[in-house]
């Protein structure tokens, strides 16, 4: 005997039901909040302190689906962390745009890929390995 069951979700704006249902996929949770700011990547910056448990205020929704953590700007992630209380779209010290030493276009975390960052050693060893002779019996 199958039984239907419908579920009523409804969040206060700017958050849609479509953009719950991704986050019900990707995440297994749902969160209603206020939209504090978006930031050059396009990812979304969220507060809810009626709801939720301490320090789980606030919240990131990525524009990508395969998001890199990496593409969270130092400003809000004092922010997300709760280093500061006001957010980077408020704080004039924060508030930053690209400077003349960034590169322009984001660039992704590259390990575990083969463009990682590997050091290399342009020294002799110190030590030299060992390789064992046996007698011959």
């Amino acid at each position: 005997m199958a039984t239907k069951c419908r579920i009523l979700v409804s969040f206060p704006s700017p958050r849609t039901t479509v953009e719950a249902a991704a986050d019900t996929a990707s995440t297994g949770d749902t969160k209603a909040g206020t939209l504090i700011g978006v930031d050059r990547f396009g990812n979304k910056y969220y507060e809810n302190f009626e709801e939720e448990l301490p320090l789980r205020t606030r919240w990131v929704d990525y524009k990508e689906k395969y998001f890199d953590p990496s593409h969270i700007e130092p400003g809000w992630h004092a922010w997300l962390s709760y280093m500061v209380d006001t957010p980077p779209n408020k704080d004039k010290i924060l508030e930053t745009g690209v400077r003349k030493w960034e590169l322009p276009e984001h660039r992704p975390n590259f390990t575990l890929t083969r463009a990682a960052y590997k050091p290399y050693s342009t020294t002799r060893p110190k030590i030299s390995a060992w390789n064992p002779v046996a007698a011959p019996r």
